[in-house]
């Protein structure tokens, strides 16, 4: 509007300009400068135990209760998930880094060794500190990625510290550290 009491239209504003394009090495880094729960999602792949490790996990909705997981388009869980339609979510705890390693490494028989329940038709991984098995809701493209929601059937929780990857290294967060964290430093 124009007039006496409004003042004269604002002049257009020259577009910015682009933000500077992100290369690959920088989106990495600042993505290793956010820290995230490690976590091993699971299926089965008929009677096969199938599972990898997972830092792109989150809860997507209180009601109804969903989470999301990102896998990459080309990865063997995705395509077990699709067929089976379920999956795990194991968060790891402190001194579970042996597992973090197995399942994030290529092959077959990645929990070889490790005791594995069956759990609300899902493979669970002992003494963890978070579980849930998940019904697949939907399936969405995200880039590389297909971020997979999933409807949360069974939850499980114990008191432990979780398991935490940091700037591309393994960590814990305590009760104890989470309270002093907004604390001034000493």
């Amino acid at each position: 509007m124009t007039g006496p009491d409004h003042g004269a239209a604002p002049a257009p504003r020259a577009p910015a300009p682009a933000p500077p394009a992100v290369d690959d090495a920088g989106f990495r880094d600042a993505m290793a400068a956010f820290p995230c729960a490690v976590t091993v999602v699971t299926a089965y792949d008929g009677a096969r135990v199938h599972g990898t490790t997972v830092s792109a996990v989150a809860s997507l909705s209180r009601n109804p209760p969903l989470v999301m997981v990102a896998l990459a388009e080309d990865s063997e869980l995705l395509a077990v998930i699709r067929r089976s339609g379920r999956f795990g979510i194991n968060v790891l705890a402190d001194g579970q880094e042996d597992w973090a390693r197995a399942f994030a490494a290529k092959g077959r028989d990645k929990g070889a060794g490790i005791p594995l329940t069956d759990e609300g038709g899902v493979p669970r991984l002992p003494g963890v500190p978070a579980w849930m098995a998940c019904r697949v809701a939907a399936l969405t493209p995200g880039g590389d990625h297909v971020i997979v929601q999933g409807a949360v059937e069974y939850a499980d929780t114990r008191p432990q510290p979780p398991l935490v990857y940091h700037r591309r290294a393994f960590g814990t967060c305590t009760g104890t550290a989470l309270e002093a964290a907004g604390s001034p430093a000493r």
